[in-house]
């Protein structure tokens, strides 16, 4: 198609028409045009000279923001990487002490746990710790089952850590040899799209080997025999899944093909997924750093006060709105009186 220019069109307009109308037919015919070479108009070209080139201003102006909000989150990283490793000595010497292998002093050392063997007992260590800590927490109290507690009670450490090369970060809990499952750490990580925003592209889970008849995910149904029956048969036996703190490495999956999925189930994904990255997050943020805190029910409180105080500003806020309303309420019923009079 051969390129036309606008004072070509402009030129073949009928003479005599206003101004207005001139300008309107211009805007068609630049409409068609676009539409003819396959484009579709700029909004800057809607918009006036002047405008425009306060408009580029703007956009330089954001140009030089981005810039520096790389640098700010390069420096950033630079500096969480600093601080995780002036971290670390903290939660090694925090590990030995919930575990028993060390003694704080004025404590007797006799019962000092083998570190060969890392066995336990009631008077060695902080048992509980890490279970109670996460109890304490109303996100994970929620997904925490009275069947779990049994082997989270094997939990020795918690950490975290960020991917090599990617945008995300991964879970480590490292478990005592138990009757519930062969693993010695369960992983959970996280790949992000974004970070800043917490966007998640996916999350992997450890596949936990379960010992037979420990799986704590899923629970047994036994078919009862019908009465007066002999049978000498066993009973018939099927599974199903049941909720479970171990669940969570088990993460949600964005299916292959996203369009067969219709709107209300991946509206249900969506919430499954932010749900599951809002465990990660906790205990990351929370309970790793916070540990004791939480076993001793304080974090919990602090929680708490700050859950309130977020509520009661909903709730001031609302109230707001009803005085205004009830306030122009008022008026109303003074203007119908005073037309009355």
């Amino acid at each position: 198609m051969s390129e036309f220019n606008m004072s070509d069109l402009t030129s073949t307009l009928p003479a005599g028409l206003s101004a207005e109308d001139r300008a309107g037919l211009v805007n068609v015919l630049k409409s068609k045009l676009h539409e003819l070479s396959g484009q579709h108009p700029d909004f800057l070209d809607t918009l006036s000279a002047d405008v425009r080139q306060r408009v580029g201003v703007l956009k330089d102006l954001q140009s030089q923001h981005d810039e520096l909000e790389a640098k700010y989150l390069e420096e950033k990283a630079e500096l969480e990487a600093k601080y995780l490793k002036l971290y670390e000595p903290l939660y090694a010497k925090r590990y030995e002490i919930v575990n028993g292998l060390t003694e704080v002093d004025g404590v007797s050392s006799d019962n000092l746990v083998d570190k060969e063997n890392n066995e336990s007992s009631e008077d060695k260590g902080v048992p509980n710790f890490w279970l109670t800590a996460m109890k304490s927490n109303e996100v994970l109290a929620d997904e925490i089952s009275e069947s779990d507690e049994g082997a989270l009670k094997f939990l020795k450490d918690i950490k975290w850590c960020r991917i090599d090369g990617a945008k995300g970060f991964k879970l480590e809990l490292f478990f005592n040899p138990n009757p519930y499952f062969k693993n010695s750490v369960l992983t959970k990580t996280y790949e992000m799209v974004n970070e800043e925003d917490h966007i998640l592209e996916k999350a992997i889970g450890t596949e936990i080997g379960w010992f037979p008849g420990k799986n704590l995910t899923q629970k047994v149904l036994r078919k009862k025999a019908k009465k007066g029956s002999r049978s000498l048969k066993p009973p018939i036996t099927k599974s199903e899944d049941c909720d479970s703190f171990f669940n969570f490495f088990n993460p949600p999956e964005i299916p292959d093909d996203e369009d067969d999925i219709d709107e209300d189930t991946a509206e249900l994904l969506q919430n499954q997924m932010e749900h599951d990255y809002d465990i990660g997050s906790t205990i990351r943020d929370k309970i790793i750093p916070h540990a004791v805190s939480w076993f001793t029910g304080e974090a919990a409180q602090t929680d708490e006060y700050e859950t309130e105080d977020e509520e009661d500003d909903d709730d001031d806020d609302e109230d707001d709105v009803d005085d205004d309303e009830d306030d122009d309420g008022d008026e109303d019923e003074e203007d119908v009186k005073s037309k009355k009079k």
